[in-house]
């Protein structure tokens, strides 16, 4: 028979590595300029953060900085920022990678598919023409034609540390 591996190693850093303690965003929110962090915007009242698990190249995330699990306790001005900061990610991500179009989402609750439940935060994804294949439903694998801190240091020349 013949060999079936398919590698990615440098996805072992992350799979392999020990849980840290805490809110990832709220440990973002404390270490902006730690690269581990992958923060790449912000605001007063928001992040803007690259998942480090994405689901497609330039997944990004929008959340409060404020830790907040639920919509209703967002202030107005969190709402505001919160969308401000995703429309300039979709431009970004727009401008160097020019998708097909976008998926803009919040997963509530562990039911909807939420990894993290207790602070809310915005997905925005952006999507190729047949870039959903094969790989992640016979191999449970997505295929990242970047690495993470490639698309970190390329969205920050992009936006600015600071994206409003």
């Amino acid at each position: 028979m013949e060999n079936r591996n398919l590698w990615a190693p440098w996805r072992s850093l992350y799979v392999g590595a020990a849980r840290e303690p805490g809110c990832i965003f709220c440990l973002a929110g404390k270490e902006e300029e730690n690269p581990e962090r992958l923060v790449v915007g912000s605001s007063d009242s928001t992040l803007l953060v690259m998942n480090r698990y994405p689901y497609a190249t330039g997944h990004v995330m929008v959340t409060p900085r404020r830790h907040v699990g639920v919509m209703e306790e967002l202030t107005g001005e969190e709402v505001m920022e919160l969308w401000r900061l995703a429309v300039k990610a979709k431009g970004a991500l727009t401008s160097l990678y020019n998708p097909d179009g976008f998926n803009l989402g919040f997963n509530l609750g562990e039911a909807a598919g939420a990894g993290i439940t207790d602070h809310l935060h915005l997905h925005v994804v952006p999507r190729w023409r047949g870039d959903t294949n094969f790989m992640p439903v016979l191999a449970d694998v997505r295929v990242m034609p970047q690495h993470l801190e490639e698309i970190r240091l390329a969205l920050l020349a992009q936006l600015g540390a600071r994206s409003t």
